[in-house]
């Protein structure tokens, strides 16, 4: 791989992002511009957007490398990361869009009449939104470093700076433009690679290697209980995710909001068709990688391998620019959902307040970044979807479709879940991933019910604080809108 080549896919996709994010800015004045881009997103629009922010490193480099490692066990993960928005399309999107929120804080502020949920919401939503973004870092720094043999740093700190620049710019009226055109360029950037390895093998009649036999340990390759516990954890963790949520509020209504989700199931399937394809190619023709710890770097390097010369540097050029993109648009979603909360609860939701939060918001999980380091992609977003399943989903679901919702309940299932499910993850850090038992490893199958179950106990022990207001806000939530009627 030349590295002079894939420096400048870096900075093209850098710099492109940074113009249109100031692009943006020319058509960012309002408060309701750089939280929700004044809920004026048509449908396709905004599912090209979401289809960027949500296929992140995990998607873009984990789940191939999983696939390199652990054969068909790990094809849960595509099939669970697009079935969530199944799962969003059926309970969630339209409610949310019709809450007329703001952010994840502000809906469940509003259902349950408490300040003190919405405190509690906001530090959970930061929290899942940090960690998050570490994996994103993490996937930056491995293709910084992979393919143009600079520091690690280098491409965390790139990432943070770009985001930040886009995001201050013009909020989420300019993250939209730049996300759509990251989904259609990471999709390129997969598609394309792969088309030409397939007829450069059907041409040369390349035979593959001998079959991976030795199965490296990873969080895919387990028994019936991970596969289970790992499709909770995306199932629900889907409904939850705080970047993901606050594009259904830029929706016109909650129609949209509907036609959004299904365009994005389109999105998300024809998208993972590629990352299995490499992850099959690369079992076939490059087991090595398995053995060599560069499991995750399987797309970066798959081109330069089984095509080389020029054609494969090319290729690989625009792998990275690819990867970069999953990076910045993931990260890009994040910091502005992270902002609308930060800016909302200690800066007083003013647009300046929301650049200041953005900036804190990308620069604290810039920190811990550089304090850890992980190759598990795939599996480390995982765990950040059984954290969310476990902490969000059972409130925003709840609050939807269950009136016997009080705050108590609320704030128990929240502090339940992430108690539970972040003390399994810090346990099984403690004991070393591949030593660690399956219930640790991955934890969702049993803290998302205990999570739901605290909520409904305290719920009904404390009937008494439902809100006065719950008919009227469920009512807003569930009767669909009158369709607008123009006058000729």
């Amino acid at each position: 791989m030349n590295p002079v080549v894939s420096l400048v896919a870096f900075l093209a996709v850098s710099i492109t992002t940074a113009v249109i994010g100031f692009y943006g800015l020319r058509i960012s004045r309002t408060t309701g511009d750089f939280y929700v881009a004044s809920r004026t997103v048509p449908p396709w629009w905004n599912a090209s957007a979401i289809g960027g922010e949500y296929l992140s490193a995990a998607s873009f480099l984990g789940v191939a490398g999983l696939i390199l490692l652990s054969g068909t066990d790990a094809l849960w993960f595509p099939v669970g990361y697009t079935a969530g928005y199944l799962m969003l399309l059926l309970f969630v999107a339209a409610p949310l869009r019709r809450s007329g929120a703001y952010t994840i804080p502000d809906f469940t502020q509003a259902r349950l009449d408490s300040a003190l949920v919405r405190r509690v919401t906001s530090l959970v939503v930061v929290a899942v939104g940090w960690l998050y973004i570490v994996p994103q870092l993490h996937g930056a720094a491995l293709t910084i470093r992979i393919t143009t043999g600079l520091p690690s740093w280098v491409g965390s700190t790139a990432v943070v700076v770009v985001v930040c620049l886009t995001v201050v710019a013009g909020g989420m009226r300019s993250i939209t433009f730049v996300q759509a055109f990251q989904y259609w360029l990471k999709l390129t950037a997969l598609a394309v690679p792969v088309v030409f390895v397939l007829l450069v093998l059907a041409g040369n009649g390349s035979a593959p290697q001998a079959p991976l036999t030795v199965n490296p340990t990873s969080q895919a390759a387990a028994g019936a209980y991970q596969h289970i516990s790992l499709l909770v954890a995306l199932l629900f963790g889907t409904l939850g995710l705080p970047h993901v949520l606050v594009r259904f509020y830029t929706n016109p209504d909650g129609q949209s909001a509907r036609r959004t989700t299904l365009i994005v199931l389109g999105l998300l399937s024809v998208f993972y068709l590629f990352p299995t394809l490499s992850g099959a190619l690369g079992r076939m023709y490059a087991p090595e990688l398995a053995q060599s710890g560069q499991a995750d770097a399987l797309v970066l390097l798959l081109p330069g391998r089984l095509i080389g010369g020029t054609a494969g540097d090319v290729l690989s050029a625009l792998v990275v620019a690819g990867a970069f993109a999953a990076f910045l648009s993931t990260t890009s979603g994040l910091v502005v959902s992270l902002s609308g909360v930060i800016s909302q609860d200690l800066f007083g939701g003013s647009v300046k307040g929301f650049r200041l939060a953005a900036v804190l918001a990308a620069v604290v999980p810039l920190g811990f970044a550089f304090m850890t380091d992980s190759l598990a992609l795939a599996g480390s977003v995982g765990l950040v979807f059984a954290f969310t399943a476990s902490t969000i989903c059972p409130v925003l679901l709840l609050g939807i479709w269950w009136r016997g919702l009080t705050d108590a309940g609320a704030i128990a299932g929240m502090l339940t879940g992430a108690l539970l499910c972040g003390g399994a993850m810090v346990a099984g850090t403690v004991m070393g991933g591949g030593s660690a038992p399956a219930w640790l490893a991955q934890p969702a199958a049993w803290t998302v019910p205990a999570a739901f179950a605290v909520t409904v106990a305290v719920s009904v022990m404390t009937k008494g604080r439902v809100p006065s207001s719950v008919d009227r806000i469920m009512s807003r939530l569930h009767v669909p809108e009158r369709p607008v009627v123009t006058e000729r």
